[in-house]
């Protein structure tokens, strides 16, 4: 698996690559920082938490679609990170209230077209 680094607006934006299911894997809390804007990364991470959960109780299969990563943290030490591809988070940004949702949700969708473009070349 590639960690690449990626951007949105002054946002880093965590994300693997793997290969064999030739899917990028998106940070989760990196996501819900855009969306969300907190001041702190506590509160970006306690917001999935409550996010994760509710639709844990109302039985969505897109909390079934995050997997956790290792990934390079603020620290600089290797943690589990929840991930999910791009497509799951297309779904899952309709569950956050935020002014960047119509914004990432253009962005992604620009993300998986390029990706898309590059397996049929």
């Amino acid at each position: 698996m590639k960690i690449k680094s990626t951007f949105f607006e002054d946002n880093t934006i965590r994300r693997v690559y793997d290969e064999e299911s030739e899917n990028w894997w998106f940070s989760v809390i990196d996501i819900i920082q855009v969306l969300t804007q907190p001041s702190d990364y506590q509160t970006a991470r306690k917001y999935w938490k409550v996010l994760k959960g509710r639709l844990d109780k109302e039985g969505s299969q897109l909390v079934t679609n995050c997997y956790q990563l290792k990934m390079t943290a603020q620290d600089g030490k290797q943690r589990l990170t929840d991930v999910a591809t791009a497509e799951t988070f297309l779904r899952l940004v309709q569950s956050v209230s935020g002014s960047k949702v119509e914004l990432i949700k253009l962005w992604l969708q620009q993300l998986s077209a390029s990706r898309l473009q590059f397996v049929t070349d």
